[in-house]
């Protein structure tokens, strides 16, 4: 039995299910491109409390960037799920970036990492040293082999005054890339320090910025990664961008219709353009992290051509996403490496920063009660074992449980 605690500290119990039957694909992804954006696993005895330099567990992260390769998905790292602009600092983003890019090599597979402005400590930027701070955090993730995610930045978001200034920037930026970038259009509800990115708090405005910005580089993107938690504006951008640009959905509410598009016709979706020849949306998400062997099947079912499956397994989750990311949703890392925990990826729930704190008891037991019912709990009697002991430690009464 697994036992739940109520946000009023009753306690009940359900079935503990049985573990997953998913099996790891024998070649790559074909249907979609899924990264799941990974966390950081501090040192247990570290000092990782607020304000302090990340202890990073080196082996526990990059470890669990293997396990995520071994299901076929790619990694997003260094991006806001590892606590950027959260508790890890410049230091050990760097070291982050070239750590996981060497793992990635070594296990053959895809890793996009976050560039940023994070590591000028000072508040206030002019346009020319956001470009330059933008270009030299570019400059090493290319040396490191990565590939780009020019991430929405702070520094910009305050020294903007117009539409104008976005396009300035990102041009400048964009033609000093190398490689082709992704962009990251993260919302307020991740960052509200960002309203008014791309010179308007409207969607629709922002957006038309957005495309302008990709039309003028031709070439320099070769995707967008949208985390609005609103699907009718992801797929709205979707259906106008360019040929050979992906739309990666950050959308941790709705990935579910998003991802399947057309080929999932009975799946929950926003309407869209029939005519398009954007359909679709690949995936670059928190959720994936939390739920990476869950994901896995569900793209692996799409490649059999068997929707119905991708359905049955990956709509499930969606609820289990949508109280990890629940308001205020910047706190959605704590779900992420509490079930990481759970499933045996880390010796103990802590994080960064101290941030484990940030969400209450009844809230982890309502993840505990979905991850549970969603299958992606990987080790059912490991992960309720884990769950008892932390609330018998909290002095929360468990009859009849032992371990």
């Amino acid at each position: 039995m697994l036992h739940l605690l109520s946000a009023d500290g009753v306690v009940s119990r359900v079935e503990l299910a049985g573990a997953p039957d998913f099996a790891k694909p024998t070649g790559p992804l074909r249907s979609r491109v899924a990264y799941a954006a990974a966390h950081v696993v501090p040192v247990t005895w570290g000092d990782n409390t607020p304000g302090q330099p990340a202890q990073v567990d080196w082996d526990a992260t990059l470890d669990f960037r293997r396990s995520v390769y071994s299901w076929g998905l790619g990694v997003a790292d260094a991006m806001d799920t590892a606590q950027r602009n959260m508790g890890l600092d410049a230091a050990a983003t760097r070291e982050l970036i070239s750590r996981s890019a060497q793992v990635a090599r070594e296990a053959g597979g895809s890793v996009v990492v976050g560039v940023n402005t994070d590591h000028v400590e000072a508040e206030h930027l002019s346009l020319g040293e956001v470009v330059d701070a933008y270009r030299e955090q570019l400059h090493f993730t290319e040396e490191q082999g990565a590939g780009p995610v020019l991430m929405a930045s702070r520094h910009l978001a305050r020294v903007a005054e117009s539409a104008d200034d976005y396009r300035r920037v990102y041009r400048e930026v964009l033609r000093s890339a190398t490689v082709p970038v992704v962009l990251h259009w993260l919302g307020t509800a991740f960052d509200p320090s960002l309203e008014g990115y791309f010179g308007s708090s409207d969607w629709r405005l922002a957006s038309e910025v957005l495309l302008e910005i990709i039309a003028e580089n031709p070439g320099a993107v070769s995707g967008v990664k949208m985390s609005l938690l609103d699907a009718a504006s992801e797929v709205s951008v979707r259906e106008r961008l360019p040929e050979g640009v992906r739309m990666f959905t950050g959308d941790d509410f709705n990935y579910v219709g998003l991802i399947a598009g057309a080929d999932v016709p009975e799946a929950a979706q926003p309407e869209r353009d029939p005519a398009s020849s954007r359909q679709h949306s690949d995936a670059l998400l928190g959720a994936f992290a939390a739920l990476t062997p869950v994901a896995s099947a569900a793209i692996q079912a799409l490649d059999a051509g068997d929707p119905a499956r991708y359905l049955a397994i990956l709509g499930p989750t969606e609820e289990l996403s949508r109280q990890i990311f629940a308001a205020p949703t910047f706190y959605y890392k704590t779900g992420v490496a509490f079930l990481s925990w759970l499933n045996g990826h880390q010796p103990a729930f802590q994080m960064v920063a101290g941030l484990h704190s940030a969400r209450s008891l009844s809230h982890l037991s309502r993840i505990v009660e979905l991850a549970n019912a969603s299958h992606a709990l990987e080790q059912p009697e490991l992960a309720a074992a884990r769950w008892h002991g932390m609330l018998r430690q909290s002095g929360i009464d468990i009859p009849g449980v032992l371990s």
